[in-house]
């Protein structure tokens, strides 16, 4: 079981930036885990915005963050990070991160511990 810890949200101005953390724990260290930012707008579902993986730190990234969004990682300090630029008013939803150790060839899946999120509020 792996907990994990977001920060890092609030109440920015369209085209400002943010940075979340998600600090994470685990039996492991944290290139034994992929990590995933996800975020959930109010009456949506939930789904991914970004993606570090374990042991090569490959990013991906959902198309509609691609090049305004930036995620990376601290193996030192087990965090992982979403710079978040260009904020828009569509950004605004609460942001999770997710951990898990699946070998899946899918960035998408594998992320079986959740922190409890941190709200990103944009306004326009």
């Amino acid at each position: 079981q792996v907990q994990l810890v977001e920060s890092g949200g609030g109440l920015v101005q369209a085209g400002d930036s943010l940075r979340l953390s998600c600090v994470v724990s685990g039996r492991r260290a944290l290139s034994a885990y992929r990590v995933g930012w996800f975020r959930q707008a109010p009456g949506q579902e939930r789904y991914f915005v970004a993606a570090i993986m374990g042991r090569d730190a490959v990013p991906y990234y959902e198309n509609s963050v691609k090049g305004r969004f930036t995620i990376s990682k601290d193996n030192a300090k087990n965090t992982v990070f979403l710079q978040m630029n260009s904020l828009k008013a569509e950004d605004t939803a609460v942001y999770f991160c997710g951990a898990g150790n699946s070998a899946s060839d899918d960035y998408k899946k594998g992320y079986d511990d959740w922190g409890r999120g941190t709200q990103v509020t944009v306004s326009s």
